[in-house]
């Protein structure tokens, strides 16, 4: 979740990124990892489904505080790998040809440009987005996430802090599709593996911050067969009319809710290749799903970037990373996982 006034605004000074910052809200990793497939970019996790169901309890979870992060280092504005377009398309009963046309196919009044209130709507983001817990240096914290139509039928996107942060992957990670209110209504779900793009497990280069979960199977079924899947969009340009969700916890945000922000999104001028969106969502969000061609009437649309940071001298804008190849890349490896 992005630096905090969106994610998370940055603390940093001027030009400091506060990669999902506040909004953060990030996993926070505690536990140990274990053998990951691709050793330096994914990391498999031990911890008993048992004993994660365990500890998060209804008070835990409501009790995760979005983890406000240090100032990401800066990188001289890495090129964003881009090849032709593609798409997913999203995998929700009753919605057999959603998405046909590029642009937003029904807008209710009024609703777009939002710069960030509670998602009344209804519809499948409302299963399929949810709050992603986990321990980071011996303490507990949340982000936000979205189950994505895959082969696999169990793959969740966040961010890439969201999953691992200053050299450590987070652990105790479950993913809580729904949430509201401490309630988990569809299950909680523990990754059987969480992944991140090279670039950001390498040096957190907030250009590259997307990071993935496979999640295990629960009570015999997988995720996407429980909430459904949402789609993805790659390399599909900037400039975009674009929804952003997640779960803020940060003040004035308690975590309880599905928060939205909607409207035209730029190019960051400054330090990064990523989207921009005016919105106020805080510490918590940091991992929650931007959708282009989102329809409200079913809620659902293809994925195209996740809350990520905010600048501290740039109140109510997050930023996202642009889904570009590398995206790509390891959306294909959770799939292989």
């Amino acid at each position: 979740m992005s630096g905090r006034r969106p994610v998370g605004r940055s603390r940093a000074a001027l030009g400091a990124l506060t990669a999902a910052g506040t909004l953060l809200a990030l996993l926070l990793p505690t536990g140990s990892a274990g053998a990951a497939a691709t050793p330096q970019n994914s990391h498999r996790s031990t911890t008993p489904q048992a004993a994660l169901d365990a500890f998060w309890t209804a008070s835990r979870m409501r009790s995760a505080t979005p983890l406000d992060l240090g100032t990401p280092a800066q990188r001289p504005g890495a090129a964003v790998p881009r090849s032709a377009p593609a798409t997913v398309p999203p995998t929700l009963p009753s919605l057999p040809k959603l998405l046909k046309a590029p642009a937003l196919p029904s807008l209710l009044p009024g609703v777009l440009p939002q710069a960030g209130g509670p998602w009344t709507g209804g519809g499948a983001v409302t299963k399929s987005i949810g709050r992603v817990f986990f321990t980071y240096q011996g303490r507990t914290a949340s982000c936000s996430g979205d189950a994505v139509t895959g082969g696999n039928k169990s793959t969740v996107v966040t961010a890439g802090h969201c999953v691992k942060l200053q050299g450590a992957w987070h652990t105790n990670w479950v993913f809580v599709p729904g949430y509201h209110d401490g309630q988990a209504p569809y299950g909680k779900w523990p990754a059987a593996t969480t992944l991140s793009t090279p670039q950001w497990t390498a040096s957190e280069d907030i250009n590259y911050d997307v990071g993935a979960a496979v999640v295990a199977p629960l009570d015999g079924r997988k995720l996407t067969d429980v909430v459904g899947g949402q789609g993805l969009s790659f390399n599909s340009g900037y400039n975009k009319a674009m929804y952003a969700f997640g779960y803020p916890a940060a003040a004035p945000y308690d975590g309880s809710k599905l928060i939205y922000c909607s409207g035209n999104t730029i190019k960051d001028p400054l330090f990064s290749n990523d989207h921009g969106l005016s919105c106020n969502m805080t510490g918590g969000s940091s991992g929650g799903p931007w959708f282009t061609s989102f329809d409200e009437k079913t809620g659902a649309g293809l994925q195209s970037s996740v809350n990520s940071f905010g600048y501290q001298f740039l109140p109510n804008t997050m930023f996202g990373p642009y889904f570009g190849d590398d995206a790509k890349n390891l959306y294909d490896k959770a799939q292989a996982s």
